[in-house]
């Protein structure tokens, strides 16, 4: 791996589990972790002790400067000059090892599915490791490669890139004996833009020196990153399998017969033969996908009868893990992937973060069937159970049952032959304050268990996309210093999200500060787990007690305020003193002290050690007004002296005065840290081209629940306000005023997106309902109706309003059920 030098005190230490985030930690003894930095700091070295007091014994590190005597005098400790380069470098001899076909896929859409239907059809003839979930960066893959065993027959790894360079890294890696590539398209996040010749260059490179490869070659980017390759006769494939429904001459050609009813009829031409293939899907980004599978099997030698017959019983792939509110305080998580022992440990992993302190409780069907006996695979979820220490375990199906006795020795275990078993002996009073992982294969139904332990079944529901959230954390993050720190917003719940999961997310995707509204949401925030440091703005204290013991940060404004938090402080501070963040109103004129007041909270704040300034700031009143400069210069100016004054007396204080606009029209302002609100949940700010790949992270979504065919001329609502013009199909919504939807939106004030169409309101709208014409679609009973989110953007319904898109995501009632999910 390229040490620089090494400790090895434990040297007989077996390695079977690689790890890179200190929380997914499985087998201790068994365990090499890899510290890698962050860009900020020296990020996974800060770890290091915490898992040696797990039972971590192995470590590599790019610095010695953490390691302290107890850790380097009993472990093995490898210096490197990079972390990153040595788990690639172990990856790339792991793999070496093996000789076996190995399948990379790549592409901008579809490597995951791909990926889980290749498995699927193929397990039945090779014990595979695949990539888990979408482990397919330069951490993932070589995470994916280690899990090749002596078992293992056939890999199939995928390979995702952001940025020039990376694929050749991956490539070097994974070695694959099998290129495919799916699809090229643009990408918000990565760094290709809109060059999509260059993006699909750089993916080609997958395919260097592989003995056959697999693509589309409609599409046309990728047909001209490739041709160079085919081009190449000393690093040609030997066998190519370009699938095509428009050129017959290709070596697999499809015709399209006939989609309805959730299937695909297709005839297709291989080597000079014909064939009918049945596909269970209409959707055609799922019907390419299932070509591309189709013409790695041929490619494999799987006769087309065996094929048809696998092919029409493919299970969809869901890619979603959902957080959602339970009954008795409890927090219920689903995953949608399938139901195997690679899919379960991420699951757990997610679960166990949620959790906190509190209890945990894991409710798991059979497993899909693998190529291992199956008192071994359960010997692993016993495993997994008693590492992680989940308190109550529930296995469900007779292969559980069967191995029951293996789980004797975790808190609690308990058995069931169904689905039906379940419901029948448990109920919702079994389940209390705890956190609930329910998995299950599809033939089990769990959705049955997740009715039973819902705590809201209303129809109307806010997504929030947590993948979304992150990704817009990352582009405000790539806008500024890597040095500069972030200060998170999450006041008002979160703008109407819900505060903790938002939070949690934050938290591990490396947010330096939470701010909060009141104490409080900080005191929530604290109590359900959250540890990095909160500022509490706008602070009416009334429980000094809960502030000092949970160290909670107030914004201070007034010499009063802080000559009150120092009094009370004295009776409750212990250990240091308590961070606070000194406010100064540079314009906004509502809250801070003036340059003037300043000389005396300076005065204050040095004669005591109860409190310590951590930062100065101010707010910015009018930073997304362009025609306003004039105003905001000021304002930095007075700022400047401001902190200046302070900085006298604390040199090393930090400043922040940017928001979410002032991040993206003032980067040069930035200084020590930054504050970023309404841009975390994909609201733009200003017209700025920097902002355009914000993505949406809340959509607020309902279901028809009746339609009705009405002539023209019939009245629809309260007082007969909704006339129609026309015969009309009008359907009727489970989303009303007291869910937030303003009343304002009636009559066609706006339009709800159902059917693939934009279809207007019509009449009042109602407490509990509202109406939309859907003339135009096909929609039916039990569609899903979007209000807000990708198709109908709140900035909309913000000027309907005559109001800002903050107030509209915050009015979003509380009756309405949230749902956290991540990709």
């Amino acid at each position: 791996m390229g040490a620089r030098g090494a400790s090895l005190q434990a040297p007989d230490a077996d390695v079977s589990q690689l790890l890179t985030d200190s929380r997914s930690l499985v087998l201790p003894a068994e365990t090499l972790f890899f510290a890698l930095p962050t860009a900020q700091d020296s990020g996974g070295q800060r770890y290091v002790r915490y898992l040696y007091d797990q039972g971590v014994r192995s470590f590599v590190v790019e610095t010695l400067d953490e390691i302290d005597d107890e850790v380097y005098s009993t472990s093995n400790i490898l210096h490197v000059p990079s972390v990153l380069d040595a788990l690639q470098n172990l990856a790339t001899e792991h793999r070496m090892q093996f000789d076996i076909p190995i399948i990379g896929i790549t592409g901008t859409r579809g490597k995951t599915t791909v990926k889980e239907w290749l498995y699927q059809l193929l397990c039945d003839d090779y014990r595979i490791v695949r990539s888990p979930r979408s482990f397919n960066s330069q951490i993932g893959v070589p995470l994916s490669l280690w899990d090749i065993d002596d078992d293992t027959t056939l890999a199939i790894i995928e390979a995702g890139i952001s940025r020039p360079g990376e694929m050749a890294r991956l490539h070097s890696m994974i070695r694959p004996t099998m290129g495919v590539v799916t699809n090229i398209a643009p990408e918000p996040e990565d760094e290709f833009g809109d060059d999509m010749d260059r993006k699909a260059a750089e993916k080609a490179k997958i395919l260097y020196n592989c003995q056959s490869i697999v693509y589309r070659a409609d599409d046309l980017g990728v047909r001209k990153a490739i041709k160079p390759l085919l081009d190449a006769s000393d690093e040609a494939p030997i066998d190519i399998i370009a699938w095509s429904k428009t050129d017959p001459d290709k070596e697999l050609f499809v015709e399209l017969v006939s989609s309805c009813e959730h299937r695909t009829e297709l005839n297709y031409t291989f080597a000079g033969e014909q064939h009918t293939l049945t596909l269970p899907m209409t959707d055609a980004m799922d019907v390419n996908n299932a070509i591309t599978c189709l013409a790695v099997m041929l490619n494999l030698g799987i006769a087309p009868e065996v094929i048809a017959q696998r092919m029409v019983r493919l299970m969809p792939v869901g890619t979603r893990i959902n957080v959602i509110e339970g009954v008795n305080d409890c927090t219920i998580i689903t995953d949608e992937y399938p139901n195997d022992f690679v899919t379960l440990t991420p699951a757990v992993n997610f679960m166990m973060r949620r959790a906190g302190n509190r209890r945990s409780a894991v409710i798991l069907s059979d497993l899909n069937p693998e190529a291992i006996e199956p008192h071994v695979l359960y010997s692993r979820v016993r495993s997994l159970m008693r590492a992680k220490q989940i308190d109550r375990f529930y296995g469900i199906g007779p292969e559980m049952c069967r191995q029951q006795e293996l789980f004797a020795s975790l808190p609690e275990a308990h058995f069931f032959g169904s689905t039906a078993q379940f419901l029948s002996e448990m109920a919702q009073g079994d389940f209390d304050d705890e956190t609930v992982l329910v998995k299950g294969g599809k033939e089990f139904d769990f959705g049955q268990i997740l009715d039973m332990l819902e705590a809201k079944q209303h129809q109307t529901v806010e997504e929030i996309d947590l993948n979304a959230l992150a990704h817009n954390f990352k582009l405000f993050k790539s806008l500024i210093k890597p040095t500069t720190r972030t200060v998170a917003m999450v006041k008002a719940s979160g703008y109407g999200t819900g505060s903790y999961e938002v939070a949690k997310t934050l938290q591990d995707r490396g947010a330096d500060y939470l701010a909060v509204a009141v104490q409080d949401e900080g005191v929530q925030l604290r109590k359900a787990g959250i540890t990095m440091p909160i500022i509490v703005l706008n602070p009416m204290v009334t429980n000094y007690k809960s502030l000092f013991t949970l160290r909670l940060e107030p914004e201070v404004y007034s010499l009063e305020m802080c000559r009150q938090l120092i009094k009370e402080g004295a009776r409750y501070q212990t250990g240091a003193p308590l961070p606070i963040h000194i406010k100064v109103d540079t314009g906004m004129h509502r809250l801070g002290f003036t340059l003037e007041q300043l000389p005396a909270v300076i005065e204050l704040l040095q004669d005591q050690h109860i409190v310590q300034p951590a930062s100065v700031f101010s707010h910015l009143s009018v930073a997304d007004v362009p025609g306003e400069d004039e105003y905001t210069l000021q304002q930095f100016s007075y700022f400047d002296q401001c902190a200046g004054l302070l900085r006298q007396h604390y040199p090393t204080l930090p400043r922040h005065i940017l928001n979410t606009a002032g991040i993206v029209r003032f980067p040069e302002r930035q200084m020590e840290m930054v504050r970023i609100g309404i841009g975390l949940y994909g609201m733009r700010t200003v017209d700025d081209p920097r902002e355009d790949a914000l993505q949406p992270v809340a959509t607020l979504q309902s279901v028809v629940i009746s339609i009705k065919q009405w002539p023209a001329g019939t009245t629809i609502g309260y007082g007969r306000r909704g006339v129609l013009q026309r015969d009309s199909r009008i359907a009727t919504v489970p989303i009303g005023y007291a869910d937030g939807l303003d009343r304002r939106y009636g009559n066609g004030a706006i339009a709800l997106w159902a059917g693939g169409k934009r279809c207007p309101t019509v009449g009042n709208v109602c407490m509990d309902a509202v109406m939309i014409d859907v003339t135009d679609t096909d929609v039916q009973v039990g569609d899903h109706v979007e209000v807000f989110g990708r198709h109908i953007a709140i900035d909309e319904l913000a000027r309907v309003r005559g109001t800002i898109s903050y107030e509209v995501l915050t009015s979003v009632s509380t009756r309405v059920k949230r749902v956290y999910y991540r990709e």
